[in-house]
């Protein structure tokens, strides 16, 4: 009985080989499959990553950095805040040998013999600049150089840079195709194997395929969904071995390649966003309807030449105001739409208001961003004027202090306390939770100025808290 039970325990050890040993087979060959995938997958990613810093940054860094080189070197050298253009070469050069040697690629590695050799074209471009940013009448050609070679070529070493991450993400497309492939293979020499073996082993490996194929083909689904341009869309695996890691770090990938479609979205549209928001105040309906009473209380009265006066001024107002659809316009096309809305208030407040505009030629033609002015001049008017007793006036003057244009608005209006300045200033440069309305231009206009000048301008509110407001603004002469 015992021998009895020991051939059969023998037989049952020998059936459980058979069945064993392919599974084993099966499985160490699917996690050295798996293992060899993520491993390549992540270098590919990190190497991606890498990439995507330069082609996010480093045209922008670069040319802004060079630019003021040739605005104001003294200014480049001292300011630690602004990065070397050398280091920034170099740092560059490095990581892109890094990712040279790296390569196994012949299209890779040509594609970045290319990113190299552009690199050391700007490098020498970037010498000449900084060799010659000293002297004194070398503004016109650095400026030049700037133009003609810098900004040419940070912008071919991003396309560069593109191509490369392009190359990356192919290699990514074929490494899953080989995944694929090598997971069909054994799936059918798993099937092969067991067709011998009993129903149970059948059962275990059609159970096995069944958990390995499902995933796989959730990952293809899903791939092919966020190929259409779904970002949101998510790889759902409650596994825990290698397909589910993979799973996790494509969705990983998913998230961040969609982070950075939607940072862009957002960076192009806030701008536009904004700038509509300002024109929409500006052409309201109690300001429209106010101007066209005025205008036909006019009228009636018989006053035809002031009537043609308002109908022109509120015409140049419009006009210039949507700029043909320009974000950008001269100091001079600003002006033009100050007065025009000056000219209209000046018809329904003349006991109370009174303006003047000094703005020397020498800046007329700077750029600044559109509805700069105004919306100040506005403020001016409604919560400084129109709160006096008796005759009010609005100044706007302008010059140029250096590098920079100084424009300043005021008004001897009734001033504004200490308390609610500092609330103000809060809201114009820190976007405050306030509930100030006077402060809603003024923050528009703070929120368009860093969008335009990043962090090259100021803005600021004085009042002596008794009689009188004045903002000032600083913004880089271009």
């Amino acid at each position: 009985m015992n021998k009895r039970g020991s051939k059969l325990q023998k037989k049952l050890y020998r059936l459980m080989a058979i069945c064993i040993i392919p599974m084993a087979m099966i499985i160490v060959t699917m996690v050295f499959i798996m293992q060899s995938f993520t491993h390549t997958y992540d270098l590919i990613v990190e190497d991606i990553i890498k990439a995507n810093a330069y082609n996010m940054d480093f045209k922008d860094e670069m040319d802004y950095t060079m630019y003021i080189i040739v605005v104001d070197s003294d200014r480049a050298e001292q300011n630690v805040d602004i990065a070397k253009p050398e280091d920034m070469i170099k740092k560059a050069r490095a990581d892109f040998t890094d990712l040279y040697n790296k390569s196994d690629s012949d299209a890779t590695r040509a594609q970045l013999d290319r990113i190299l050799r552009s690199l050391d074209t700007l490098e020498d471009r970037v010498k000449e600049i900084v060799d010659d940013s000293k002297e004194v009448d070398a503004y016109a050609k650095n400026m030049d150089r700037l133009d003609r070679n810098i900004r040419i070529i940070t912008g071919l070493f991003q396309e560069q840079v593109q191509q490369y991450i392009s190359y990356q993400v192919t290699s990514l497309d074929e490494l899953r195709v080989g995944i694929k492939q090598n997971l069909n293979i054994s799936i059918v020499v798993f099937l092969v194997v067991f067709v011998a073996i009993i129903v149970f082993a059948v059962y275990t490996s059609w159970k096995i395929v069944k958990g390995i194929v499902d995933p796989v083909k959730e990952l293809c689904e899903v791939a092919t969904t966020v190929g259409t341009g779904d970002f949101e869309v998510r790889a759902q695996s409650e596994n825990t071995d290698e397909l589910a890691i993979l799973g996790e770090s494509f969705n990983e990938m998913v998230g961040r390649i969609g982070t950075l479609v939607e940072d862009v979205k957002i960076e192009q549209e806030k701008l536009r966003s904004i700038e509509l928001q300002l024109l929409q105040e500006q052409i309201n309906p109690h300001f429209l309807y106010n101007t066209l009473d005025t205008i036909t209380w006019l009228s009636e009265t018989g006053e035809n030449e002031q009537v043609i006066a308002m109908v022109n001024a509120l015409s140049d107002f419009f006009r210039t105001g949507l700029s043909n659809g320009k974000s950008i316009v001269t100091i001079k096309e600003e002006v033009k739409h100050v007065e025009s809305y000056l000219s209209i208030q000046r018809f329904r407040y003349q006991d109370i208001l009174e303006y003047e505009i000094d703005i020397p030629e020498d800046i007329e033609e700077a750029i600044i961003p559109k509805l700069t002015l105004q919306p100040i001049v506005e403020n001016a008017l409604y919560h400084g004027i129109k709160n006096k007793r008796g005759k009010g006036r609005i100044e706007i003057k302008g010059y140029q202090d250096g590098p920079y244009i100084i424009l300043q608005v005021s008004d001897d209006g009734i001033g504004i306390s200490k308390e609610k300045l500092k609330r103000l200033n809060e809201l114009i440069k820190e976007g405050a939770d306030t509930k100030e309305e006077k402060g809603f231009g003024l923050r528009n206009v703070f929120e368009r100025l860093h969008l335009t000048y990043e962090q090259s301008f100021d803005m600021e509110l004085k009042s002596d808290g008794e009689s009188g407001t004045e903002v000032i603004l600083k913004i880089p002469h271009f």
